[in-house]
């Protein structure tokens, strides 16, 4: 990091020539630091970092790609097996941006940073104590409270070391409770003494694990005796001088528009409470919707000048896009010109919060991204009748007729107000994450000059000197109701920094009376800057910790099922009373038009003819050595490479005969008794959260290995994976009987063969139906639904299927042996081979749609079985595996075509543009016209 401009005053030197405090080390410290003197009687002097965002306003690019590049230098030191294994931890209040951009270098594991702010009902995982600040007690609230619990790595994450207590009394406390190997330290700088590095090893020795530090730059501070009483002495001298500065611009009265953004759901507004490599993906797809609302809200004229709601989402931004284009990421290096010190603002006329201040809802928020239309009718009848909001009065004048205070009312104020060329986003406190990816969005969108800083709770001497760090200071009351009590907070280089737009980023939580009161941020910011925005995000809420202990114990045999107690599990609910099937024809109308997801009915039971038994029998005698050499394949596997005791889960329904013959496996040949679940994923909704919540809460999800019969096109093997991201610590990697599509690595063959259970559905899966996800039944800590057909007892051949096969282990030893040995020496990477047949499939036959075609055996059969075939592709030459589904096609009409170069035996194509008209009244298909 170099130097564009020698001549440019180090924002240390007003420090350093009245202290003597000095730098030794790297060259790019002075470029990285400013010195600034402290309100704390521990400490005199504060490193202040021109590329945190907390204290100087700095290009939001440069913040988050100073975390990120250090976060990828963690993950090339870890390796990814052991990145995958880590936990990074943030330190409030200053680091949990930064924390939080080292996660997103790291990619792969998951984020926490400890906080100030204890929330009822979350029991602390671990605190410590940060001996040098003025607020020293952190607690760790993570939402799972075994997300500390692992012994991979420990990423610990600060923005400055200066003597590394705080990182060894983190590491004591967590030690004594989960020790591991492996601590990785980050930092923006590193400033340790000689001695303290010395300490630093000798406990490391101490504990016995290996302590790495990753920093930009390094180095030591030089502090002359008795450096704290001089620096508290011109602390007093200079705080008695700003004390005496008026305001520039006295707040008489405030505007700003408020806007709600549309935070994506189940995602956590920061990492107080933990976020994973799946909220991060969330996130990322909302951003380019939120800052759009943001665009908007900045360069509205005024408050009623916000979009309506059905008006498009990304209007014309900030006004007028500045020449030149995208702010350039130089920003301001530290020293930010002003013309007066402000400590304070004087008081406006309201008693409820600034006068004139508009709160601008979703009603006038714009549309959200997805072009839905918001709304929010009581904001509208409050601004239309001169009603107020949170106390707020609202004039009955024009909304756009009012202008922004103070030195705004000029004509160049106002201009800059409608065309706002250099636009803060300001965060909140701990809440830093959050605005840094707003205001990155808004960077990249290239309307205007974004910088980005947040408030805080440090009291730091403010001077307006360029050889001085902090420039000027903004002084408000605390307004998020912390715990420690009421106090003052503080926003530093804001006022007078030349901003002519600021966004204050808030959640929920802080978006109280005292945030809009005379004396509150809002009315500080408007003081200064001629527009204001508040932008709330929504206080993210754990769930609660009794909610898995309040889930119902699994479903098991005869009471539902007809497998015995110990085979299986169902976390499932009972619906065998509600009304659920519909004919095929109607299902499948509904389906393709958008009227209903498959998962909200069932199709009606296929009864199979005498012929069709006849079928089934014969096919399971010829094949069952085969299923049998296939199961105890990819058992082994599961037990080498996976867990040596696993928890087997399958998934309802085609998974659970597979999930049997796996536990009977691993009974027969090591006598390991396996815990065994079924549980509901459902394709475009995902897999049973409250399912998960269970098995988290009696198993260690690393155990948790999920099971399916085979794999067609690989949709439900995607599914699982974005799944679970949501959840820490599960494998998405699916175990398989057969994988002819290529899409997994864990399975017993991948050659596309007829696995009987395919051929029918309740009465050989334990008359069990598939799964239902329906809103009406189905509630927010409800399991998923099924049905149990008792009445099919008589044509019941699940514990038959599973008999049949087991009689073949022993016969099957040697082989499997044999198979296991070359399939852990094979490469067995996922090749998605499956899904690129299906694509150009879809497109040869102009369907279109990848969820129409159904490759397999397994697949072709459920098309025949629950949906409206069309036609069915059959590979050149295939024989006695396909005997069942060239009896089914004749009965239903569909014709069976050979072809060429498919990787599976069979394809079952559904009717692409259904209708009932589409088949004959028998349900036959008739000629696509």
């Amino acid at each position: 990091m170099e130097r564009k401009n020698t001549d440019v005053v180090w924002t240390g030197s007003w420090v350093a020539e009245r202290l003597g405090v000095s730098f030794d080390g790297d060259g790019e410290l002075p470029q990285l630091l400013g010195l600034a003197l402290r309100r704390n009687p521990k400490r005199a002097h504060l490193l202040v970092s021109n590329v945190l965002g907390k204290h100087v306003p700095q290009n939001p690019q440069v913040v988050w790609q100073a975390g990120y590049d250090l976060g990828f230098r963690v993950r090339e030191l870890l390796g990814e097996a052991e990145s995958r294994r880590a936990v990074v931890l943030g330190y409030a209040e200053t680091a949990t941006g930064l924390g939080h951009s080292v996660a997103d270098g790291v990619g792969l594991a998951p984020y926490l940073h400890s906080t100030r702010r204890p929330v009822d009902g979350v029991t602390p995982a671990g605190g410590f104590e940060e001996s040098h600040s003025h607020a020293t007690s952190h607690l760790l609230l993570p939402e799972d409270p075994e997300l500390l619990a692992g012994d991979g790595p420990l990423i610990l994450v600060d923005d400055e070391f200066s003597t590394g207590n705080t990182v060894l009394n983190t590491i004591r406390d967590l030690h004594l409770r989960h020790p591991r190997k492996r601590y990785v330290i980050v930092a923006l700088v590193d400033m340790r003494s000689a001695r303290d590095r010395e300490r630093f090893a000798a406990f490391a020795g101490e504990i016995g694990a290996d302590i790495e530090l990753v920093a930009l730059a390094t180095g030591t501070v030089r502090l002359p005796d008795g450096v704290l009483e001089k620096g508290q002495e011109l602390v007093a001298r200079y705080e008695r001088q700003a004390a005496a500065v008026v305001p520039a611009h006295p707040v008489t009265e405030a505007s700003h528009i408020r806007v709600e953004l549309d935070w994506p759901a189940g995602v956590p507004d920061g990492g107080r409470h933990g976020f994973t490599p799946g909220h991060r993906s969330a996130l990322e797809a909302a951003l380019p919707g939120m800052a759009a609302r943001l665009a908007e809200a900045v360069g509205a004229q005024s408050a009623d000048a916000v979009q309506a709601p059905d008006a498009p989402a990304d209007g014309a931004p900030f006004g007028v896009a500045p020449a030149g284009g995208a702010a350039s990421g130089d920003g301001p290096s530290g020293a930010v010109p002003t013309d007066a010190v402000h400590t304070g603002g004087a008081p406006g006329d309201g008693d409820g919060g600034p006068a004139g201040a508009v709160h601008i809802g979703a009603a006038f928020g714009g549309a959200p991204a997805d072009g839905t239309p918001g709304g929010d009718a009581a904001v509208d009848r409050a601004l239309a009748g001169g009603a107020s909001a949170r106390g707020v009065s609202v004039p009955d004048d024009s909304v756009s007729g009012r202008q922004a205070p103070g030195a705004a009312r000029d004509g160049a104020a106002a201009d800059a107000a409608a065309r706002p060329r250099r636009v803060l986003v300001l965060g909140f406190e701990e809440l830093m994450y959050a605005p840094l990816r707003l205001a990155v969005s808004l960077h990249q969108r290239g309307d205007a000059d974004v910088y980005y800083s947040t408030t805080t709770r440090s009291p730091v001497l403010a001077l307006d000197d360029p050889g001085y760090a902090i420039r000027s200071r903004l002084v408000f009351p605390a307004h998020d109701d912390p715990a420690d009590g009421p106090g003052e907070r503080y926003a530093y280089n804001v006022a007078g920094a030349g901003f002519d737009a600021v966004v204050a980023v808030v959640d929920s939580t802080a978006d109280t009376d005292r945030l809009h009161a005379p004396d509150g941020l809002l009315a500080q910011l408007a003081a200064h800057i001629p527009r204001v925005v508040l932008a709330v995000v929504p206080s993210y809420v754990p769930e609660a910790p009794e909610r898995a202990s309040m889930l119902p114990e699994p479903l098991r045999g005869p009471d539902f099922s007809s497998y015995a107690a110990d085979e299986v599990g169902w976390l499932l609910q009972d619906l065998s009373e509600a009304e659920l099937e519909a004919p095929t024809e109607e299902r499948e109308e509904a389906i393709q038009s958008g009227g209903a997801h498959y998962a909200e009915s069932l199709p009606v039971e296929y009864q199979p003819s005498a012929e069709y038994q006849q079928l089934f029998r014969a096919a399971l005698d010829t094949s069952a050595a085969r299923i049998a050499r296939a199961v105890g394949a990819v058992t082994e596997t599961v037990l080498a490479e996976r867990s040596p005791r696993p928890v087997l889960v399958s998934l309802a329904r085609a998974g659970t005969p597979v999930g049997v013959l796996m536990r009977r496996w691993a009974q027969h040949r090591h006598g390991l008794d396996l815990p065994h679940y079924a549980v509901s994923i459902v394709r475009g909704r995902g897999i049973d959260a409250n399912a998960l919540r269970w098995l988290a809460a009696h198993h260690d999800p690393a155990d948790v290995v999920f099971v399916d019969g085979w794999t067609g096109k690989g949709a439900i093997t995607r599914e699982l994976a974005d799944a679970l991201r949501e959840f820490q610590g599960f494998d998405p990697e699916i175990a398989v009987l057969a994988d002819p599509g290529g899409c997994v690595s864990t399975y017993g063959t991948r050659e596309d063969f007829l696995i009987p259970s395919a051929c029918l559905n309740s009465t050989v899966s334990g008359l069990i139906s598939r799964t239902v996800l329906r809103a009406d039944l189905v509630g927010p800590y409800d399991f998923h639904g099924a049905k149990f057909y008792r009445e099919l007892a008589d044509a019941d051949v699940s514990n038959h299927f599973l008999d049949t096969v087991e009689a073949r282990f022993d016969e099957v030893l040697d082989a499997v042996d044999a198979d296991v040995k070359e399939l852990l020496a094979t490469d067995r990477a996922p090749t998605w081979e499956g899904w690129a047949a299906v694509e150009r499939i879809s497109e040869e036959y102009g369907i279109h749609d990848v969820n129409l075609v159904k490759p397999g055996v397994g697949e072709t059969t459920r098309v025949l079985l629950r949906r409206v075939p069309w036609k069915i592709l059959a590979k050149r030459g295939a024989g006695a595996d396909l005997d069942h589904i060239r009896l089914l096609a004749d009965q239903r009409g569909v014709p069976v075509e050979e072809a060429d170069e498919l990787p599976y035996s069979c394809v079952g194509l559904i009717h692409p543009r259904f209708t009932r008209g589409a088949t004959g009244a028998d349900g036959k298909a008739v000629a696509d016209q």
